[in-house]
């Protein structure tokens, strides 16, 4: 996906979150997710001096999530957000929305999301994404599971090209 982005003249920076430079394996710490975020907002102030004009964030899954997050407490922090397989819910617990920052999210967002994702259904993403304020747009990969697949990175670019240009 990145060198997709990076060979249509996209500057893109590919960082690890605190929590996985802490540790290579396994799951992040719910603990320590403000720790994440601040790692967002380093990461983004970084490219901010490396480019001029718009910086955009985002991510696949948990990193999604926490960019989402760090832009509903800062709507400056970013000029749109790129949200891989967003995880709506845990697998099988759709009770468990990770949502309750979306009425607050004022940073336009394309959603790309797989119709096998245990995260969350299509129907179960359209409907949390009428909460956000801001524009918004889901694009559906048909087929694909929650890590989505590489052979997409070019539909992804195409859609999220024309949904910033869409942004401004």
């Amino acid at each position: 996906m990145a060198a997709e982005f990076a060979a249509a003249g996209y500057v893109v920076l590919r960082f690890d979150l605190p929590y996985r430079r802490a540790r290579p394996h396994g799951p992040p710490f719910p603990a320590q997710a403000a720790q994440d975020r601040e790692g967002i907002r380093q990461a983004v102030g970084a490219l901010r001096k490396l480019v001029s004009g718009r910086v955009f964030s985002g991510g696949h899954s948990y990193g999604g999530r926490q960019s989402s997050m760090a832009a509903a407490e800062d709507s400056r922090l970013a000029d749109g957000l790129l949200l891989l397989s967003y995880p709506l819910h845990p697998p099988r617990k759709p009770q468990q929305l990770r949502t309750e920052h979306f009425v607050k999210l004022h940073t336009p967002a394309l959603f790309c999301h797989g119709t096998r994702d245990p995260f969350g259904s299509i129907e179960e993403m359209r409907e949390a994404l009428a909460a956000i304020p801001a524009r918004t747009e889901l694009m559906i990969v048909e087929g694909a599971p929650h890590g989505l697949r590489s052979n997409v990175a070019g539909a992804i670019l195409e859609n999220w090209t024309r949904f910033i240009a869409s942004s401004h």
